[in-house]
């Protein structure tokens, strides 16, 4: 959905990516496919490891909002399920359209729902979920402008629904599901997500466990 979604942005030849938070690098080898990409991880094992896995990419230390030690700006900005982690959220996405140049956008992704939060959240060490009208409030307060704002992931939001009330009814401690899936189910997940890549190039979708955002600097 995110290769989609950068695809219909037809960013220029060569074009200049940020990854704030890339992790281990999961998304790195993605972006690559779009232009020259930098990245941005605060935790120095998951640099290692973005960089033994993505033939030594460019990943600096760093940190929102106040740590990014960068001073250019950039044709595409990736913030993927990273703002959540964040304590002054605002704040972060302030850094973000700073480095913004202008015209051009970034894709943000969150979880969505405040009422889904649970052990799943508290194991990754999120701080909130997002409701769709409170993203959208924030990225204005931060001067962006909102060119897209829809749920994604809305196969997945009966499991993960269900599975938050299994966890408030048990009581458990720990998040259901935190184990890799089966091959065979993770084929029906590469079919599903597939094919709600190919319905956001029509629609937003109404419902998802996640929120996926393209915005641009305010005018």
């Amino acid at each position: 959905m995110l290769a989609a979604t950068i695809r219909r942005l037809e960013l220029k030849p060569g074009a200049k990516i940020l990854e704030l938070g890339s992790g281990t690098g999961g998304n790195l080898a993605m972006l690559s496919v779009f232009g020259d990409v930098t990245a941005v991880e605060m935790h120095e094992a998951a640099r290692a490891l973005a960089r033994a896995t993505n033939g030594g990419a460019d990943i600096r230390a760093g940190h929102l909002p106040d740590g990014l030690n960068l001073t250019e700006r950039y044709d595409l900005i990736g913030l993927f399920d990273v703002l959540e982690h964040i304590d002054d959220d605002t704040a972060a996405l302030i850094a973000l359209r700073q480095h913004l140049a202008p015209g051009e956008r970034a894709v943000i992704t969150v979880p969505a729902y405040a009422a889904l939060f649970g052990p799943h959240d508290l194991t990754l060490h999120h701080k909130r979920r997002y409701e769709k009208a409170e993203l959208r409030a924030k990225l204005r307060r931060a001067g962006l402008r909102v060119q897209q704002l829809t749920f994604i992931n809305t196969a997945l939001l009966p499991a993960v629904a269900a599975a938050r009330v299994v966890e408030r009814w048990l009581r458990r401690p720990r998040a259901v599901g935190t184990g890799v899936p089966l091959a065979p189910f993770n084929a029906v997940l590469a079919w599903l997500f597939a094919a709600e890549a190919h319905l956001l190039r029509y629609m937003n979708l109404p419902c998802g466990s996640s929120l996926l955002a393209v915005v641009t600097m305010a005018e």
